[in-house]
């Protein structure tokens, strides 16, 4: 039998994280990353920790999050997706598992990352949508909420988007893009950037929200990034609006017609 080595296995998972406790593993609640590496041991036989490229929070969607784990499996890198997804329960999926490149970091080697937060405009709460749109009864002047979002583009410290108890020393992040889209009743809030602060999105959907309401003067973003005060911005929009859509790791170009699409 032939020396098996050890290799780095890089898989893009997409999951409902309705039941969850977030991504990350936690004593007593079930997360994420503990049903995809429970599912990974039975596979390979082996106790893998698994690096996710984000940590998203109780409720929190996503598209397109990375993770990498180590492995000497003789799985087959494209194989993993396959097999992991008749393991796993149904709300987390392997949207597609390859050989990582030398050097990857889950992480670490993240460059940008795009997320989308939906809002329910509509005086009453739709059934089908409650666990992905935040139902917001009050008409939205979407015009309001596009000229407001092209505020957070640029390189700013975010310190005012940071929530509270955050520990983040370095609060300065660059977004690329911000725009907010309007299809029927749904409001969509896209945003691109180098990283982000803890609910730093959240507080963005939150402020845009109340500046479509009239319940905050257009200019909240800048004040709150020129202050640096959290005061200055809106509430914290519930999680389950959010979705991870996609990770980026030095390939800035695509993020463009990636974020396109979405628009």
């Amino acid at each position: 039998m032939g020396i098996r080595r050890m290799r780095r296995v890089r898989l893009i998972v997409e999951y409902d994280g309705t039941g969850y406790s977030g991504w990350q593993r936690q004593i007593n609640a079930v997360s994420v990353q503990q049903r995809l590496e429970e599912a990974i041991a039975r596979l390979t036989g082996q106790v893998v920790s698994v690096v996710g490229s984000s940590r998203t929070d109780a409720g929190v969607h996503a598209l397109g999050l990375n993770v990498h784990f180590d492995t000497d499996s003789p799985v087959p890198d494209e194989k993993f997706s396959y097999a992991l997804n008749t393991m796993l329960p149904p709300d987390i999926r392997v949207r597609a598992s390859m050989a990582a490149p030398e050097g990857f970091h889950a992480r670490f080697g993240a460059t940008g990352k795009v997320y989308r937060y939906l809002i329910y405009n509509f005086p009453h709460a739709g059934a089908l949508n409650r666990n992905t749109h935040w139902h917001v009864m009050l008409p939205l002047d979407v015009a309001a909420m596009r000229r407001e979002a092209a505020l957070m583009v640029g390189e700013h410290d975010f310190k005012a988007f940071a929530a509270s108890g955050s520990i983040v020393k370095d609060t300065v992040r660059t977004i690329y893009r911000c725009q907010v889209d309007a299809r029927g009743h749904e409001v969509r809030v896209m945003v691109y950037g180098n990283g982000f602060l803890y609910n730093m999105v959240r507080i963005l959907a939150g402020t845009l929200v109340g500046v479509g309401e009239g319940k905050l003067a257009e200019g909240a973003i800048r004040r709150a990034i020129e202050s640096g005060d959290r005061l200055a911005l809106g509430m914290t929009a519930p999680a389950h609006g959010l979705t991870l859509m996609r990770v980026f790791y030095g390939d800035g170009d695509a993020a463009g017609d990636y974020f396109e699409q979405w628009i």
